[in-house]
């Protein structure tokens, strides 16, 4: 697996780590640690053990082929191609991207998330977080072709918008390492008919896989517009991504109608990318944790004048 995506991505990336089992792997490196390095292959960031390397070779990317990302993402917060990747089946894309997916837990209950970028900022849904401050989240990182579990509690909420039912936290535990992240697509390219997956923890169960197609992308409930998927979702999956056959998320899954089956609704990720582009309107207060947003001052020039009047 690692040989077939180092041949795929070969030519537009620039660091080169070469492996014991005669492959390579082709990508920018983010960071280096005792035991493994970590590379951004531009849909996921790979953790590749220091036992498994052969040789590290640095360089530069062509200036014709950068790296894949999305001018309109302020601070490079997230990542969106700007064609999509070729598809793949479902299982070769939950290996690549299941790391990614995570679980989060509050005194309350759990939903799920995905990590955006290296740093750790994730988004999962408002009604997840809804009245909590104290979350951790738990992240399968794979280490030595296995899944380590590892729970981090230093969480913070960076921005909630309770009308999207969307949510950004960031994960801050000191010795968090780089994550493995996950790219965001395009729902406004989706068609009626076309597969998509989720990967979530319905009813506690982590890391679960369900596969559907989109049945809609207009469905109106109480004035907002779903993408309508007939993927299995259900209370745990709150939060967790709905991705194309190309990798990309394109929906935040979040509710389903509970008196039938097949019949489930994820936020449009166009909605995901306005709420991250704009996520200092959204930004959350800790003075006020049961309100998802917070009143900035007014210009000096706006204030009415206080005391006695002349």
């Amino acid at each position: 697996m690692l040989g077939l995506v180092a041949m795929s991505l070969a030519t537009a990336l620039a660091d080169t780590l070469e492996l014991k089992d005669d492959a390579s792997l082709t990508g920018r490196i983010l960071a280096e640690k005792e035991d493994k390095v970590y590379v951004d292959l531009g849909f996921t960031v790979l953790a590749v053990p220091r036992s498994a390397i052969e040789r590290v070779s640095r360089g530069s990317a062509p200036a014709a082929a950068p790296a894949p990302t999305d001018a309109t993402a302020p601070d490079s917060l997230y990542r969106s191609h700007p064609r999509a990747p070729v598809e793949r089946a479902v299982r070769e894309w939950v290996s690549l991207l299941g790391e990614a997916v995570v679980q989060i837990r509050t005194p309350s209950g759990l939903g799920s998330g995905f990590i955006l970028n290296p740093d750790g900022h994730l988004v999962t849904n408002f009604h997840v977080i809804e009245g909590e401050t104290q979350l951790s989240v738990e992240v399968y990182h794979v280490a030595n072709g296995r899944l380590d579990q590892r729970v981090y509690k230093q969480v913070r909420i960076i921005a909630a918008n309770k009308f999207a039912d969307l949510a950004l936290l960031k994960i801050e535990d000191k010795d968090a390492p780089a994550f493995a992240t996950v790219p965001l697509g395009n729902s406004d390219a989706l068609a009626v008919g076309q597969r998509v997956f989720a990967i979530g923890s319905p009813l506690g169960l982590e890391r679960t896989v369900t596969e559907g197609i989109i049945s809609t992308t207009t469905r109106q409930i109480a004035g907002d517009l779903y993408l309508q998927t007939s993927t299995q979702i259900n209370p745990g999956n709150s939060g967790g991504p709905l991705f194309d056959l190309s990798g990309q998320v394109v929906g935040v899954t979040n509710m389903k109608v509970t008196a039938g089956e097949g019949i489930a609704f994820a936020i449009p990720v166009n909605g995901l990318k306005q709420f991250l582009d704009h996520r200092d309107a959204f930004a959350y207060s800790n003075e006020s944790p049961n309100t998802p947003y917070r009143y900035l001052e007014p210009p000096a020039r706006t204030r009415l004048p206080t005391g006695p009047q002349r």
